[in-house]
């Protein structure tokens, strides 16, 4: 089985390529230099091109535009790469009759109240970045062919910028940091979503049946704050954590408050269960090399 992902410098892209049984069943990936999603006739030759040279098992998108603030300038590159590069690779996987994984995001929602998202709620984005993964989503599932929409939710990692890295970061020079405590959601560790979307890349081959929108995201729910609190305190910083609202952060897209998601249906349909987060930040910190108290 030859697995074909787009994406190689991003979170989930670096963390697919660590995954043994993937790399030992083949797997081939395509960035930027291969694939530029600002071009998607380019994108789609590459996909035939590979199938052509290597028979395919599946395809997974791990590429997006992911600067959330400077989509709200730049919408319409961020829809290309987002939504019109998807599209027409979903629909050339489909024409290939090869199952095409693609990963969105909780930012589709508007994010009220404090049920958690399942995957058949209204969708209603408050921004930019939103809107292109939402259209991404739907032109994916035009496409016809076997499909998984993976959103997931706060990923973090060893690799590129995330949250913990940047709290980590700052906890360097500063005493005190002041963190938003009225966000919530489930912080998601990138290798967490990549053994989810190699189990359900596999899992399409098998049973087609299974196309659809899942969620994935990390557990417990926790805010922004109280997950800085825990990175700091497990990576033994002494720096303090203040809580303040979003409204004292402003920021140019605006975040859903809500992010908590229901993963109930890929649990059933995958037997993939939510990831502890706090087992995931572990192993990120060792990663970084940065000594835990014992």
């Amino acid at each position: 089985m030859t697995y074909l992902v787009f994406g190689q410098t991003g979170q989930v892209a670096r963390e697919l390529a660590r995954l043994p049984d993937l790399v030992q069943s083949g797997l081939v990936q395509l960035g930027r230099d291969r694939a530029d999603f600002s071009d998607p006739e380019a994108c789609v030759a590459a996909l035939r091109a590979t199938h052509a040279e290597t028979p395919l098992t599946a395809v997974i998108n791990a590429a997006a535009w992911t600067a959330v603030d400077r989509a709200e300038a730049e919408e319409e590159a961020a829809t290309l790469v987002n939504a019109t590069t998807p599209g027409a690779l979903a629909r050339a996987a489909a024409e290939l009759g090869l199952p095409f994984v693609h990963i969105s995001t909780d930012y589709v929602f508007e994010g009220s109240g404090t049920r958690p998202w399942a995957p058949g709620d209204a969708t209603g984005p408050l921004g930019a970045y939103g809107r292109t993964k939402l259209a991404g989503e739907r032109a994916v599932a035009a496409a016809g062919g076997t499909h998984a929409i993976l959103r997931t939710s706060w990923v973090f990692s060893a690799h590129g910028a995330n949250f913990v890295k940047t709290m980590l970061r700052l906890s360097e020079t500063r005493d005190k940091l002041t963190v938003v405590a009225d966000q919530i959601g489930g912080p998601t560790p990138a290798a967490a979503i990549a053994a989810a979307v190699q189990a359900i890349a596999g899992a399409l081959v098998a049973d087609p049946s299974k196309s659809g929108t899942y969620h994935f995201s990390g557990a417990p729910d926790v805010s922004w704050a109280d997950f800085a609190r825990e990175i700091l305190a497990r990576a033994g910083r002494t720096t303090s954590v203040e809580d303040i609202p979003t409204s004292a952060y402003p920021t140019p897209a605006v975040r859903p408050p809500n992010s908590r998601m229901d993963c109930s249906a890929t649990e059933a349909a995958f037997g993939i269960p939510r990831p502890d987060w706090r087992a995931g930040l572990e192993a990120v910190l060792a990663d970084l090399g940065v000594a835990v108290p014992g």
